[in-house]
């Protein structure tokens, strides 16, 4: 089949993306690393803070311009630091405050901004007001600064209401009394060692508004702010009637999800932030019902930028990629606000094993924003090639996208773990998520023939196990190699930040395709550029103006003259699951 691209208008050029230019964050490639997965520089097994400053030069090499860091705090790791006792320390597993400073200090020189995550919703049971608050007993002060309530039933012996935890069970644990009597019980969305904030209680707001400055003042650029839909619970904690509540990544509305309340807290943030130079940001983790009402989280006066979960949610499908794909567009310009692009991060399946499967092997359906967890490793080869087209695609979209560790050199999730390995806490609570995220964090290789590939030292520990079959995915294995995804990552990056039509902006044009194709044109001082994909599984050829290829995600075969009557148009042939990138 073949289809004639005609020119589309031209819209307003976009600045490539440079580490030291204002409102960097609108067009930012920003990469999150997970530090225990990442790099192990003492060889116990556990990535850690100095790995990952050694590594930071292959992260400014391939072209990224911000690094966020999933948690290092003081945590006793029931959550994989998600749950946070100290929120200005690190944890020893990961180092110290000298090596946090040390961190953000070279990754500015090389001019690398760090992004931190910030847990504000919970905070670990060993965090010193909790544990105070359980010696004090009921009716304490430091009881008010988190959600303790008697139980139903006679001997209140029930839960205060229904809310169920996102990790399975009810979201209430029952606490002893100093007297060693039963009392009361505490919320927890998460685990039970995870007990939510209340953050009605200024003391909540005073101490975040402190460790928010901790971190700007040691040099942070901002906060990946985890849960950040999830701080203000409803007036009177009501019961919700269903038990088909469970998903911190779905869509229903739930009373303890997305109230208005939380706008006005970050509105004090935001002031915040703007004290600081260099613009600082605030990135939302916010699983909201719509994109619109994510679009909230990013007023002028609010958040800089929010995840955007229902991309990464959406099946390998021209026509419903380009629906959210419009969708998001319009949402942020609504508010002035970038918008983000996301494959996978650490909570969900690595997209190369998401894109292997079909669609309705996804919990809920990927398109519902089902729980995006498998166990089924797919077809690989088909997983990797359309893996390598959405990044070409994602990366030709106007605004920000975030690049999980180990998604350029191609890695699948670990899905045959054995389960006597597994971490995650989720995997051993009934009827939560899904509970198989250990399948993404496996530690990435790096170099050598054998674990823990380089990414401790030869013959160490990893935390999880790696594939025997990963010495081909190293970075060593890759780097060097023109057919490899490493090599794609590093090119496809290097055009993002050279092509005055990449970056930021709101807008694409879409041209006319084919059923199973999407095709859009973009410009920027006087040049054209055109994003090309098939997501189908043959071949499509498409004419489009004179210019010339600029990267393609699997090979091609050359692009021909096209017909008589269009002297000026070239044939182009885009392989099944494939992505172009054309220069007009």
């Amino acid at each position: 089949m073949s289809q004639h691209l005609s020119d589309a208008p031209r819209s307003a050029a976009a600045p490539a993306a440079d580490a030291g230019h204002r409102d960097w964050w609108r067009d930012a490639v920003i990469y999150q690393v997970y530090p225990r997965s990442f790099a192990d520089g003492n060889g116990d097994g556990m990535g850690d803070l100095p790995g990952v400053t050694a590594r930071l030069p292959y992260l400014r090499d391939l072209g990224v311009d911000a690094v966020w860091l999933s948690p290092f705090y003081a945590s006793p790791q029931a959550d994989a630091g998600y749950d946070v006792a100290d929120y200005r320390e690190v944890d020893p597993m990961f180092g110290d405050l000298n090596d946090a400073d040390d961190l953000v200090r070279t990754a500015h020189a090389l001019n690398l901004r760090v992004i931190v995550d910030l847990v504000p919703n919970h905070c670990s049971d060993q965090h010193e007001w909790f544990k105070q608050a359980l010696r004090d007993g009921p009716g304490s002060a430091l009881r008010e600064r988190f959600h303790f309530r008697p139980g139903k039933g006679a001997g209140g012996e029930l839960p205060p209401n229904d809310w169920e935890s996102i990790f399975g069970g009810p979201a209430w644990t029952r606490t002893t009394d100093p007297d060693g009597t039963p009392g009361e019980w505490y919320l927890h969305l998460f685990a039970p060692e995870q007990p939510d904030f209340n953050w009605d209680h200024p003391a909540v707001h005073d101490e975040f508004r402190s460790v928010l400055r901790f971190w700007l003042d040691l040099g942070t650029d901002g906060f990946r702010i985890d849960v950040a839909h999830g701080l203000v619970k409803a007036a009177g904690l009501p019961d919700i009637g269903h038990s088909e509540q469970l998903s911190l990544l779905g869509s229903a509305p739930m009373p303890y999800f997305d109230q208005d309340g939380v706008h006005e807290i970050y509105r004090g943030w935001r002031r915040i932030l703007d004290e600081y130079p260099g613009d600082r940001i605030g990135v939302a983790e916010a699983w909201t019902p719509t994109i619109e009402r994510a679009a909230l989280y990013l007023r002028p006066d609010e958040l800089h930028q929010a995840f955007n979960f229902e991309y990464l949610g959406t099946p390998w499908d021209a026509a419903a990629l380009r629906r959210v794909i419009d969708k998001s567009l319009a949402a942020m310009g609504a508010v002035g606000a970038p918008a983000t692009w996301v494959l996978s991060n650490h909570d969900v399946t690595r997209h190369t094993t998401r894109f292997g499967n079909p669609s309705s092997a996804l919990p809920g359906g990927a398109s519902t924003g089902g729980s995006l967890q498998l166990r089924e490793a797919g077809d690989r080869e088909l997983g990797l090639r359309r893996a390598r087209a959405a990044t070409l695609l994602m990366l030709a979209l106007p605004g920000s996208a975030y690049l999980y560790q180990g998604e350029e050199l191609g890695l699948p999730d670990v899905t045959d773990l054995p389960d006597e390995v597994r971490q995650d806490p989720s995997f051993f609570r009934a009827a939560g998520q899904d509970g198989f995220r250990d399948g993404c964090r496996v530690p990435i290789p790096w170099s050598g023939a054998e674990p823990p590939y380089g990414f401790g030292p030869a013959g160490g520990p990893s935390w999880l196990p790696q594939p025997a079959t990963w010495a081909e995915l190293s970075v060593e294995a890759q780097t060097g190699d023109p057919a490899s995804t490493l090599e794609l990552y590093r090119a496809a990056l290097a055009l993002r930040r050279e092509l005055p039509a990449l970056g930021a902006g709101r807008s694409v044009q879409w041209l006319d395709t084919p059923e199973g194709v999407l095709a859009f044109r973009r410009d920027g001082d006087g040049d054209g550029f055109l994003c090309l994909v098939n997501l189908t599984a043959t071949p499509v050829v498409l004419t489009v103006p004179g210019g010339r290829p600029l990267l393609a995600s699997s090979a091609q075969p050359p692009a021909t003259a096209g017909p008589s009557d269009q002297v000026d148009g070239i044939d182009v042939t885009i392989a099944a699951d494939t992505a172009i990138w054309w220069a007009i």
